[in-house]
């Protein structure tokens, strides 16, 4: 399905703090509004300022995000619902049984679990970070749309 771009996906993790909010902004930076990108939790957290700093190293800024619960979302029209957690998971296969839309399954580390040095975290959240990006790319496409 390498290149297909479908009009609407949702990224959803656990607690739409760290992965869901790395994905729905990469996704938006590669594709711009060529898609509508959204991402929600199965339960919201707390901000993490993890994110926001290794987001920033490309130019992407993730202040401006709430975390949201599959509740919080207004639009349930997606195309393609990409889960980064079980949890998630689980979720997502459950909207399968009511709505046509593509479930899929991209297991993704929690860098929130690492532990020791400030470097050796933002490492951790980097890699969560660049293995999105290589996933995201591989399954739409370059994303040329920014020149990136």
């Amino acid at each position: 399905m390498s290149g297909d771009l479908p009009s609407a996906v949702l990224f959803v993790c656990t607690s739409n703090v760290i992965r869901s909010v790395m994905a729905e902004a990469i996704m938006k930076h590669f594709y711009g509004h060529k898609v509508y990108v959204q991402s929600c939790g199965v339960k919201p957290g707390e901000r993490d300022p993890f994110v926001t700093a290794v987001m920033d190293e490309m130019g992407i800024d993730v202040g401006r995000h709430r975390p949201r619960s599959f509740a919080d979302i207004e639009d349930s029209s997606f195309d393609v619902v990409i889960s980064l957690s079980p949890e998630a998971h689980h979720r997502s296969l459950e909207l399968t049984r009511t709505m046509a839309i593509e479930a899929e399954y991209w297991p993704t580390i929690d860098p929130s679990v690492t532990a020791g040095s400030r470097d050796q975290i933002l490492d951790s959240y980097r890699a969560v970070r660049d293995r999105l990006v290589q996933r995201i790319r591989a399954r739409f496409g370059s994303g040329a749309a920014r020149g990136v």
